[in-house]
């Protein structure tokens, strides 16, 4: 927009440039945007520190959204699309779906540490009994939102970044969640863990 009110030669007196349609529409689709993904993050945050009832945990799976992020804009870039609305409505609703399959995960291994298990058997036994459901639930997802991710039918410039994002990035998060996650997730505890020993010695 900039290059063009630059380029086209008009008397500023006489005449003034506005935007309008689906361009202004953009434009405060943006706007808006920025105070609502900020909001949804910081609501995830507290959502998660209700549920795990510490900062450690909750951080941990903050973390791990970086991840599903990358896989998303990797998928756009390789399919020439650019980072718009659609995307970024994209980008939230990866968000939930990719932190459910987090909190479903750190749930399980908390409990049975619950139950006295000790640190590193909780961490693989909870990756071991969590696969199968995190992987069927981003499977349903991913398949479900694959016809739309390859649609060029009418409409389809809103519905296939939205869905690309959500398709690979949900699947590049779910190999970290299953991964990496249970790893992150030992290292920091078993931290925890030694430096709260330390202290009381």
């Amino acid at each position: 927009s900039a290059a063009i009110e630059t380029n086209v030669s008009y008397d500023h007196n006489d005449f003034r440039l506005k935007w309008s349609g689906q361009f202004e529409n953009q434009k405060r689709a943006y706007a808006r945007l920025i105070l609502i993904v900020p909001l949804s993050l910081a609501l995830m945050f507290l959502l998660l520190f209700w549920n795990f009832g510490n900062f450690r945990q909750s951080w941990l799976q903050m973390a791990t959204l970086p991840f599903p992020v990358f896989g998303g804009m990797v998928a756009l870039n390789l399919a020439g699309m650019t980072f718009n609305v659609s995307s970024a409505v994209g980008f939230i609703a990866l968000f939930g779906i990719f932190t459910m399959n987090g909190v479903l995960m750190i749930s399980h291994i908390n409990y049975l540490r619950g139950e006295g298990a000790i640190l590193k058997k909780a961490v693989i036994k909870g990756a071991t009994d969590r696969f199968r459901q995190i992987l069927m639930t981003s499977t349903v997802a991913i398949l479900g939102l694959v016809p739309a991710s390859l649609s060029t039918n009418i409409g389809s410039d809103v519905q296939r970044p939205l869905a690309t994002v959500i398709v690979y990035g949900l699947a590049f998060g779910t190999i970290i969640t299953l991964t990496v996650l249970p790893a992150l997730y030992y290292m920091l505890e078993r931290r925890y863990l030694n430096r709260s020993k330390s202290e009381k010695l």
